[in-house]
């Protein structure tokens, strides 16, 4: 009798360190299942992560492709104009040239220039054309002399020669849609530019195989990064890193 009542309490006590041996085990694959949980949530967030960041080296390698070509054109542009600039200056230099003798070179030097800058950057085109037929059309009605002339051309070439360093916002009127419609555009040298609207929309000027065109920008995203460039360039803020929607359709290595 004795003995049994020896036996029961260590019977009991056994039975409690089982049931809590069990508990613990539970317990412990509990806190695995939710380790492993927690493990698979990391790494999924971990590949979404990876697949952001090829995307985002994707998109900056076109943008860099897209500047890249942008500042080709624009320095072939600016090489030409110098090249005009120099004879000009070499016509002018040479001395002993009549009206008679610098008329056609001043006006084959407009009809240049006509032509880069209708199929050129989209800035003011119609403007910068406009001046260039007014001096044609003085020059060939005998308006103004040929050396008069001359020096017009040579002081729109050194504006064009500024207008291609600037950033800066200016208005003018574009095409959308079919419409021509006022805005403010911002300008980023002669290799990109953007537009805001009177209604506070915002897009782009995108070049492709046939040209520049404009378009209105559809993501939320990019129309916050074109609206901060504007608001730094109206603070004056002309250097720094700005993240910007592409300018170059897709087929040409943007994005759209």
């Amino acid at each position: 009798m004795k003995s049994l009542r020896m036996l029961m309490p260590c019977c009991l006590a056994l039975m409690v360190m089982t049931a809590s041996a069990q508990e613990s085990q539970e317990t412990l694959a509990e806190r695995l299942v939710n380790l492993r949980g927690q493990v698979d949530e990391i790494q999924s967030e971990l590949d979404i992560r990876r697949e952001e960041h090829k995307n985002r080296m994707v998109y900056l390698t076109a943008q860099l492709a897209e500047l890249e070509a942008s500042r080709d054109r624009e320095a072939l542009r600016l090489s030409q104009m110098q090249k005009n600039l120099d004879e000009l200056r070499e016509q002018i230099a040479s001395g002993g040239m009549n009206s008679d003798t610098l008329l056609p070179f001043a006006l084959h030097q407009i009809a240049l220039l006509r032509a880069q800058i209708s199929t050129g950057f989209p800035f003011k085109t119609i403007e910068r054309l406009a001046e260039l037929k007014e001096l044609d059309t003085q020059l060939s009605n005998g308006v103004i002399t040929a050396q008069r002339g001359i020096n017009r051309l040579w002081a729109f070439i050194e504006d064009e020669l500024r207008i291609s360093r600037e950033n800066a916002i200016y208005s003018q009127s574009i095409l959308i849609d079919g419409r021509n419609v006022l805005v403010d555009v911002a300008k980023l040298g002669s290799v990109m530019m953007f537009f805001r609207t009177r209604d506070m929309d915002y897009g782009r000027a995108v070049y492709s195989s046939n040209g520049w065109r404009f378009e209105l920008l559809k993501s939320n995203s990019e129309q916050e990064q074109v609206a901060r460039l504007f608001d730094s360039l109206r603070k004056q803020i002309r250097q720094g890193f700005f993240e910007l929607p592409a300018t170059l359709p897709p087929g040409l290595g943007g994005q759209s």
